[in-house]
């Protein structure tokens, strides 16, 4: 079976694709996620719906952030993301993330547009991951105020540098990747670069 996604619901958790796998059995529960036995599978899975942010700034540049992350030992170039807090819809999750990661704030939810989501790991993760996508003025983005302290940096990066640095192993974790690919490869179609089939 193949399936095509489409955007995921901006106001609802995304759904689990696995909910035929029985039986379904709690394995482990921390404050932030779970590990779940479905069928003869073992699944990770938030308490809250996770958000990745893709800000385009000035349509040309895409807006990033170095986060610590103690567990590979480095600081890597990420897209804005988190979870939901309780009762917060992804929409507004993405909005409040974006805020507190680049320090940008951008009021009006509405500009935060629901693109195609994807699976951070098909083989553990039984949702898809929700991915918003703001444009940003370089207005909105010299006005920026502070920014967690995880966050070592915010960086701009033009389109053809985000490409340079995936080819390189600058940008190298899973989703970013993917989320940045996909925008680099519609633009390469746009332009009429790409070959058509």
């Amino acid at each position: 079976m193949t399936h095509k996604i489409i955007p995921l619901l901006p106001d609802s958790p995304p759904k689990i694709l696995c909910s035929s796998l029985k039986p379904i059995l709690l394995e482990h529960q921390n404050p932030w996620f779970k590990v779940m036995s479905r069928g003869s599978y073992f699944s990770i899975e938030y308490d809250r719906p996770q958000v990745v942010i893709l800000p385009v700034l000035n349509g040309d540049s895409i807006i990033m952030v170095r986060v610590k992350r103690p567990l590979i030992d480095d600081s890597p170039l990420e897209l804005p993301a988190g979870d939901s807090d309780d009762g917060e819809t992804p929409r507004l999750a993405a909005m409040r993330e974006f805020a507190e990661e680049t320090g940008v704030v951008i009021n009006d939810p509405l500009r935060f547009v629901p693109i195609l989501p994807i699976s951070e790991m098909p083989g553990r993760m039984p949702v898809l991951l929700s991915i918003f996508r703001v444009d940003i003025s370089q207005n909105e983005f010299d006005s920026r105020i502070y920014h967690d302290a995880e966050i070592v940096s915010v960086e701009t990066l033009s389109f053809s540098q985000a490409a340079r640095m995936i080819i390189a192993g600058e940008i190298y974790l899973s989703s970013p990747m993917a989320v940045l690919s996909r925008l680099l490869l519609e633009k390469t179609e746009q332009s009429g670069n790409g070959k058509k089939e």
